[in-house]
């Protein structure tokens, strides 16, 4: 679309979730009911060969109420794995995709069992269970896609939103995977078997799926899957992406954009480049803190900003886990007059999180002797050995710009009477959430927008 079109990209969110799982003994090829094709040896993203489901994805028949429900799972587990990522990043920026993870965990989830299962279910909040939470992220993911649109602008320029998903999953060639595991993932996710040949060519598929990924994320995920990561014991790779390119309903004038002076978390000044402008914006105080919306256009997408009061970042911080976007949110009062100065932006997040999936309650998962993922297959056992994310942000003028990543591997067994002034010279939070559900799409803070 309109991308292409402007001099930086304007993506706010992409996640790709690498389920790596190497398997002790191989299997005997496709379960029964499935549409398997001639195998081979994957070379490039455009000669994968196809292992469907007959099953068709499903149109969504969620309830309204299911799929606030899968959107709320995404908010409660976003904070949860903030605090716990906020402590590894220290006084650093951050930011992850709560929304992009807990789908990505909730195709992994259905091949899980047991304790594994309810375990990865505590700790991702689901309310829902079986084909009722899948369907909830099948009718969550089609509400999040039904809100782009394009137009032309002023300057002729196309703008407007788009969010796009896409869920693959990569397979040993001759290893045999639970037929209902396949059926849930092809009627929910819309995802097939890419066949690979991991025994013989593990490097080569490694290239495939970095190929997939990186077309996926406009570039933004070049090498999702690191060199060594995929060898002749790997037997499955899910991936999973969200995609959202959208423009600022009130955009920043670039003319209007000076250094500016921005104190650190650490207490340092730096020199930022400080974006100016006054308009009508949803805004919202609390004990402590300033909120501000900034809507992109359609006004359905917004990165809601909570900007702490000095000295208190670390005291609101924490309210985080309390409620605090909620608070934010419920509190917002629109057509408020806001003198705004925001600093422009641009970093990335790498994060192991298997260590804190287990301190959050996944603990049997990674346990080789206690994980039940017997929901994948059905010969052998399998657990997860490591989580490693990746996430980045670009903030200007037009609007945002964002991509995530994350491998799984799994090894064997009120108005005022003049304008509001928010400059934010220091620390601030920040929410891209879908409006209408409630969706994290991303969650992070800046401590420092020149690092």
């Amino acid at each position: 679309m309109w991308r292409n079109s402007r001099s930086r990209t304007m993506t706010l969110g992409l996640l790709a979730l690498a389920l790596v799982v190497p398997l002790l003994l191989a299997g005997c090829g496709q379960s029964p009911g499935g549409t398997t094709t001639t195998t081979g040896t994957a070379s490039s993203a455009d000669d994968i060969q196809l292992a469907m489901s007959d099953l068709t994805r499903l149109t969504p028949a969620a309830s309204q109420t299911d799929v606030l429900s899968a959107a709320a799972s995404m908010q409660a587990f976003g904070v949860d794995l903030y605090r716990l990522i906020a402590q590894e990043a220290g006084e650093g920026n951050l930011v992850f995709s709560p929304s992009s993870i807990v789908t990505a965990l909730a195709m992994t989830y259905a091949g899980a069992a047991g304790t594994t299962a309810q375990e990865m279910a505590a700790t991702l909040h689901f309310a829902l269970d079986g084909d009722a939470l899948h369907q909830a992220f099948n009718a969550l993911d089609t509400t999040l896609e039904s809100k782009s649109w394009s137009e032309r602008g002023p300057d002729g320029e196309e703008q407007g939103v788009l969010i796009k998903t896409a869920n693959s999953l990569w397979g040993q060639q001759d290893t045999a995977f639970e037929q209902i595991f396949l059926d849930t993932l092809a009627a929910n996710y819309g995802a097939g078997i890419r066949l690979v040949d991991y025994k013989a060519a593990a490097e080569k598929a490694r290239q495939a799926i970095n190929e997939w990924v990186a077309g996926e994320t406009n570039d933004k995920i070049l090498d999702l899957i690191p060199e060594g990561t995929l060898d002749d014991m790997t037997r499955l790779v899910l991936v999973n992406g969200i995609y959202l390119d959208a423009t600022w309903m009130s955009q920043f004038a670039k003319e209007l954009t000076a250094d500016d002076e921005f104190t650190t978390l650490a207490g340092d000044k730096v020199t930022a480049s400080m974006m100016r402008q006054e308009s009508s914006f949803p805004y919202a105080t609390g004990d402590g803190w300033q909120a501000v919306e900034l809507l992109y256009l359609g006004g359905q997408v917004s990165m809601l900003v909570i900007v702490p009061d000095e000295g208190r970042f670390t005291e609101v911080e924490d309210e985080l886990g309390s409620g605090l976007v909620d608070e934010a949110v419920a509190g917002l009062s629109g057509g408020t007059e806001v003198q705004l100065g925001m600093p422009k932006f641009e970093f990335r997040t790498q994060a192991g999180l298997a260590d804190a999936l287990a301190s959050m309650g996944m603990k049997s998962a990674f346990d080789p002797a206690a994980a039940d993922f017997s929901g994948m297959s059905t010969q052998i056992d399998l657990y997860i050995t490591d989580v490693v994310h990746e996430a980045y942000i670009a903030v200007d003028e037009e609007g945002t710009e964002a991509a995530a990543a994350t491998a799984v591997v799994i090894g064997e067994t009120a108005m005022p009477l003049s304008p509001v002034q928010l400059t934010i010279d220091r620390p601030f939070m920040f929410a891209l959430r879908d409006r209408e559900t409630g969706a994290l799409l991303f969650l992070g803070r800046v401590t420092d927008p020149t690092k």
